[in-house]
């Protein structure tokens, strides 16, 4: 992990549903990129961590979010420098093909949030953010680079949890329990 002079550090959870198994031909391209593109994030400006399956260089191999889905977690010490990372780096050739190697998604698949800095998120954690971000739409607990909050926002926030939208019933129906986070 990275040294900082930032009191906090901004997380960031990607997931991405593939279109085929990583092993899958069509997939290569994509494959091909993971050393290059993750050796450019560790070395870029501000990168603090990224989540990496023991044993592995990457965490491709992780499937907390169903087994066609893969996760990006990492730490960042400024957003401007996840987005000069994503958008203005080596990164940005991944997020032009990102159609052909994976399925558009309904709902939100990036979700950002305020840490400590020192604090390194889990991956439980990361999936109830975005959770919450799918449930309530951003907050200073859950954003998107679209729908930002500032660390003092989030600081601010930081124990509030908005209460949950009601799903809506179909008619004679009963109600259902909330999903777990985890099964995003």
């Amino acid at each position: 992990m990275t040294a900082s002079p930032h009191a906090a550090h901004l997380a960031e959870l990607n997931v991405a549903t593939l279109r085929h198994p990583l092993d899958d031909p069509r997939i290569a391209p994509f494959v091909e990129m993971l050393d290059s593109v993750n050796a450019a994030a560790d070395r870029a400006p501000g990168f603090v961590w990224r989540l990496v399956e023991e044993g592995a260089a990457d965490a491709t191999g992780l499937r907390p979010a169903g087994e066609d889905v893969i996760v990006n977690l990492s730490v960042w010490e400024t957003q401007e420098a996840l987005w000069d990372f994503t958008y203005r780096s080596g990164h940005l050739e991944v997020m032009r093909r990102r159609r052909e190697w994976f399925q558009r998604h309904v709902e939100a698949h990036l979700v950002l949030w305020w840490v400590p800095a020192g604090h390194l998120p889990t991956v439980g954690e990361a999936l109830e953010r975005l959770a919450d971000l799918r449930a309530h739409g951003p907050s200073p607990r859950a954003f998107t680079f679209a729908s930002s909050y500032t660390p003092a926002e989030a600081a601010e926030h930081r124990h509030a949890v908005p209460p949950a939208r009601p799903e809506p019933t179909p008619r004679g129906a009963g109600q259902t329990p909330a999903g777990d986070a985890a099964a995003v």
